[in-house]
């Protein structure tokens, strides 16, 4: 009895009648069946995590709103909300229902008026920066009585994985079971007559017949061999005996059609090579309808499991695998990569045989901070870091949210600093950093805002207000793009207060959880968000695309806040939510990591026959890193930038102690080569120079604590402490000190005198400037030299002036700023070459040193130390 109730489980919100798939082993979900409580407590005795949540975002400050690209309500005749966004056919559904999906890999496919188009690129190309195969059609499925009416298809049963679209007309329909990884695309008629279209050119032969334009053959059986004008060989499988009838009916077009209305199931499959064949006719004969994904968990480790849902003998199912499937599946059932194989832009799809798939990874131990202590010679260091940047939050000046991506780095960062104050001792310093963080936080509750998160109800999900009718506000949010990325920042920042504060986390649990939902939801039972949104899990990792521009192709750029994502999550359900959502939150983490690291990462030393290898190709190994992998193409570039520090940065911000396993030796030993020319260009920004040195400290901390020291601007997703934090809690097989002793500024009051002509430096409320032109210390300026962060801040001690340098290196240096900010900041450091006490300053505005010019004006734009002026500091 029990089994059969099992059979039967409830998706609040879907009609009755109308089937969904649940995430375990893919049983059907009716409407009537049975009470919502009884369906959760049989989901939670089978281990299938119950929903975080089921309570409705109404309460939430933005209201509701609807997506100004609603999905096709024809695609979902008969379904509500939630639908998925990310997911790898989301343009079968996003208007107009006719973009390229991502899938069923190894085939790309998308839908037109008549049926299923369908194919697999050989066309691979390398431009110097990408890999590409650009997609193409080579057949479409249809049946001779469909009119051709678009709104005549839709989905009728859907997964994490895989989705069922039905043509109809009448009583005749056609159901496609496109699940990623078959090599075989699957038809089930039902009193239609196939009709297959070339769409690669026309038919060349037919069962070996050769056919000229306008004639036609005639054959009968259930396998069939077809070869188009282009040379491209499919062969057709029916599990029942077929009369199909191919026409060439010209150069350009052929059509395969049944003799009349058929009842059973054709296989399409393309023939990359003739040796392929003996495998593929061995196991047609059992298909996959579709997929449910299961999971458990020891202390240490994670099983994803893939329980493929079958028609025929599941032990002979015939799938494919990518290179990160292979990396972690358990006893799999390989047959020789030389009897079935397809090169995609992720490599080579090998097979396997087998209905379950269990593939076991290591799961991250530690969360909020890292797994050892921070190394002594550091803790100075950080600790000073750490009083001066608390030091700068102040509440009654906390940002006011304009949007989700740069507001959530900017207080993620922030956040950081009381878990590293915690990890040091200095619990003093954390309700500083609360405090802060809860008076910026609070404008997300109110719904007098100026940007404000609303529930989305054409989809479901949380979205910005604002964005919801305007693709480009907020990188898209509005239209489902990057949440993982927004929301990761949006938990960490959430957890962190809670995690000092139970009073705020009991009071906004459940308001914080509806972003909780919109990312990490493991269960069909939660009615308004759709499973992990963004996490594509025969992929491996996420797309951070959504529904805009149709929801073209797939990809994803930014790998290091993909991996944010979940660890954001995690952080949340440390502090708010179950050990199970822990445990979620974990394996989502480890495999976007994997991911990551697969098809992100570049090894020149991984050999181009390497079963594993996702890019074989030597010239494309050499780019070092990824830094956009999509489903058509993956390159060394970026939709917003160029330079190979800011492609590589992109792949390991934020800096978080979870990147310790991201952030592999012979990677970022290869990345700190690739860009070592930019990192020691003072044109490029430290804000990408500080990550790609944090990353490099699992390699060579002590060098890395060198370079940190030369870092001066940390932009806005990171900070000082952070930096060296990271970097001091490396490994350390050396032993020596990382940090060692880090160069200071000269901190007090001092008088500037020029070490060449031996005058001093003037400045006064009159005469802003900074001018060598005293013959003695008497008739000079007092300078006020104050910590900043490997750096300091000069402020004339007569009028309380910072002095500035302007960002050109055409001015002289002046003390007029009110406030110090980032051109007030100097790094001044004994010079090179010179006696003792004779120190060079550079500017942080453009990492140039203060010259003197012919009048004596101190103007920052020396190219190097040595064209610097040098400069001697006498305590006044």
């Amino acid at each position: 009895m029990l089994a059969s109730i099992l059979k039967l489980l409830l998706v609040p919100g879907v009609a009755a009648g109308v089937v969904v798939r649940d995430t375990v082993d893919d049983n059907i979900f009716n409407e009537a069946a049975i009470p919502v409580n009884e369906t959760l407590h049989l989901l939670q005795a089978r281990g299938l995590f119950a929903p975080i949540g089921t309570g409705s975002p109404a309460g939430i400050a933005g209201g509701q709103v609807a997506c100004g690209a609603p999905p096709l309500s024809s695609f979902f005749a008969g379904l509500k909300p939630p639908f998925p966004t990310n997911s790898w056919w989301a343009p079968y559904a996003a208007p107009p229902g006719t973009g390229t999906a991502a899938g069923p890999f190894p085939y790309e496919s998308n839908l037109d008026g008549y049926g299923v188009l369908f194919g697999i690129s050989t066309d691979r190309q390398w431009d110097g920066t990408s890999i590409k195969q650009p997609t193409h059609n080579d057949w479409r499925a249809s049946f001779a009585e469909h009119s051709g009416n678009f709104a005549n298809h839709k989905a009728t049963a859907f997964d994490t994985h895989s989705v069922t679209v039905q043509y109809f007309q009448g009583s005749s329909t056609m159901n496609a079971y496109l699940v990623p990884g078959s090599p075989y695309v699957t038809f089930q008629y039902n009193g239609a007559t196939p009709l297959l279209t070339a769409m690669n050119g026309g038919i060349q032969s037919f069962n070996g017949q050769t056919l000229s334009n306008g004639a036609s053959t005639t054959a009968s059986g259930t396998q069939f061999t077809v070869t188009d004008t282009k040379g491209t060989t499919y062969l057709i499988y029916s599990l029942s005996s077929i009369n199909l009838t191919a026409t060439a009916t010209s150069a350009a077009s052929g059509t395969i059609r049944a003799s009349g209305p058929f009842n059973g199931v054709l296989r399409l499959v393309m023939l990359a090579q003739p040796g392929h064949k003996a495998l593929l006719d061995q196991h047609y004969q059992t298909y996959p309808t579709s997929v449910g994904l299961d999971y458990s968990f020891t202390d240490t480790t994670g099983t994803l499991i893939f329980n493929y849902n079958t028609v025929g003998d599941g032990s002979q199912l015939l799938m494919l695998t990518w290179p990160h499937h292979r990396l972690s599946l358990q006893n799999p059932n390989f047959p020789p990569t030389t009897s079935l194989g397809y090169l995609t832009t992720k490599g080579w799809m090998y097979p396997v045989l087998g209905s379950q798939w269990r593939m076991l990874y290591q799961l991250p131990s530690y969360s909020w901070n890292p797994p050892r202590p921070l190394d002594s010679s550091c803790v100075p260091s950080v600790v000073q870091g750490l009083e001066y940047e608390i030091g700068q939050l102040d509440p009654s000046q906390a940002p006011v949210p304009g949007d989700f991506y740069y507001w959530g780095g900017t207080l993620a960062a922030k956040a950081r600093l009381a878990l590293i104050a915690e990890a040091v001792g200095r619990t003093d310093l954390i309700p500083a950093v609360v405090k802060y963080l809860q008076a910026s936080f609070n404008y997300w509750f109110q719904s007098s805002s100026s940007t404000l998160p609303a529930y989305e109800t054409a989809w479901g999900g949380v979205v910005n207000k604002a964005g919801a009718s305007d693709v480009n506000v907020d990188f898209g949010n509005g239209y489902y793009n990057d949440h993982h990325f927004h929301y990761g920042y949006f938990l960490t920042v959430a957890a962190v207060i809670g995690k000092y504060d139970g009073n705020w986390l009991n009071q906004h649990r459940d308001y914080i959880n509806w972003f909780a939902r919109d990312i990490i939801n493991p269960s069909p039972q939660d009615p308004y968000f759709p499973i992990t949104r963004c996490r594509d899990w025969f992929a491996g990792h996420s797309w951070a695309s959504g529904i805009a521009n149709g929801a073209g192709s797939r990809d994803q750029e930014s790998t290091g806040e993909a991996v944010n994502g979940y660890y954001g999550a995690l952080l949340w359900a440390q502090v708010a939510l179950s050990q199970d959502y822990v445990n979620y939150a974990r394996l989502l983490l480890a495999t976007e990591q994997q991911g990551a690291q697969v098809y992100w990462h570049l090894y020149p030393a991984q050999g181009q026959t390497d079963r594993d290898n996702p890019y074989p190709e030597p010239q494309v190994r050499s780019l070092i890193t990824m830094g956009n992998v999509m489903d058509w193409q993956s390159g060394a570039w970026l939709f917003w930038g160029d330079q190979r520090s800011e492609i590589a940065a992109i792949q390991m911000l934020p800096v978080t102690p979870t990147n310790e396993l991201l952030y592999d030796k012979p990677w970022v030993d290869n990345v700190w080569s690739y860009t070592a020319g930019e990192m020691a260009d003072p044109t490029i920004g430290d804000s990408w120079k500080c990550v790609i040195l944090s990353a490099y400290a699992n390699s060579n901390p002590q060098v890395a604590a060198d370079w940190s020291s030369r870092i001066t601007d940390w932009g806005t997703g990171d900070t000082y402490t952070n930096t060296l934090f990271f970097v001091g809690t490396r490994a350390n097989p050396s032993g020596s000190p990382i940090c060692g002793t880090l160069p200071q500024n000269p901190y007090g009051n001092f008088k500037i005198q020029d070490a060449a002509s031996g005058r001093f430096v003037t400045a006064s409320s009159s005469n802003t400037n900074l001018v060598a032109s005293a013959t003695s210390a008497a008739g000079a300026a007092t300078f006020v030299s104050a910590y900043v962060p490997n750096a300091g801040t000069l402020q004339l001690q007569s009028t309380s002036q910072y002095v500035t340098a302007d960002q050109s290196g055409n001015y002289a240096l002046s003390a007029a700023r009110g406030v110090a900010s980032t051109w007030e900041r100097f790094v001044i450091r004994q010079k090179t070459g010179a006696a003792s006490g004779v120190y060079s300053i550079k500017a942080a505005s453009n990492g140039l040193y203060v010259t003197i010019a012919g009048d004596g004006s101190l103007i920052n734009n020396g190219a190097n130390e040595a064209a610097g002026a040098g400069f001697r500091f006498v305590a006044a």
